[in-house]
């Protein structure tokens, strides 16, 4: 399979209002025209403030899907810009149905592989002033997803994600939001997840704790 970039972006530190508060966030993250190099951290100028919620090489790049604003426009009510859920990769045809934890593509000169979902922040809510965004991106699965990056090299707009190993397990990243969030009491479905060594090591973690 292959998957086309909508858009690159990176973001600096920055502010978002929650509560009342002004909180630390570089969700407000913008489109890169260049080709960029990315690292086995991330992408050259992309900064993390949240460092144990985001980052790492787990969670190196965050990927979200362009299928899903077309929903959230009409839910919403409003047009949303791309790159509105803070994500450094927007793409079409790589939905979370449509690949697998351990799923491996190259990038331009890199290659990358998923890792797991992203998990829904309150800084979207905050970004959104939609207090009930969390729960509504759970419910959805609309959540994108992290990759980890096994080659560094450049990437520019213009490249595909080519597929070049599809995961034996086929644990999708739906099938792991479902468990997660919804049909929570399925052990035999968290074994399943559990059982892929390629899952990260965080959400791992997570699940463990509820077998």
């Amino acid at each position: 399979m292959e998957g086309h970039i909508v858009s690159l972006n990176t973001g600096t530190a920055g502010t978002v209002e929650w509560q009342g508060k002004a909180v630390s966030s570089a969700i407000h993250k913008v489109p890169v025209n260049e080709p960029i190099w990315l690292a086995t951290l991330g992408f050259t100028g992309d900064v993390q403030v949240d460092t144990v919620h985001h980052g790492g090489e787990d969670k190196a790049v965050c990927v979200y899907c362009h299928e899903h604003y077309a929903y959230w426009e009409k839910g919403l009510g409003i047009s949303l810009p791309v790159p509105t859920f803070g994500e450094n990769i927007t793409t079409k045809g790589m939905t979370e149905k449509d690949i697998a934890i351990g799923d491996v593509f190259q990038l331009g000169e890199a290659v990358i592989q998923i890792s797991q979902p992203r998990m829904p922040c309150f800084k979207v809510a905050a970004k959104l002033k939609q207090p009930f965004m969390v729960k509504w991106i759970q419910d959805t699965g609309f959540s994108g997803y992290y990759v980890r990056v096994l080659q560094e090299g450049h990437v520019a707009k213009q490249d595909v994600l080519k597929r070049i190993e599809a995961h034996s397990a086929r644990v999708t990243v739906d099938f792991v939001n479902k468990a997660t969030y919804i049909d929570k009491d399925n052990t035999a479905a968290l074994h399943t997840i559990l059982s892929v060594p390629e899952l990260a090591e965080s959400w791992r973690t997570m699940l463990e704790k509820r077998v």
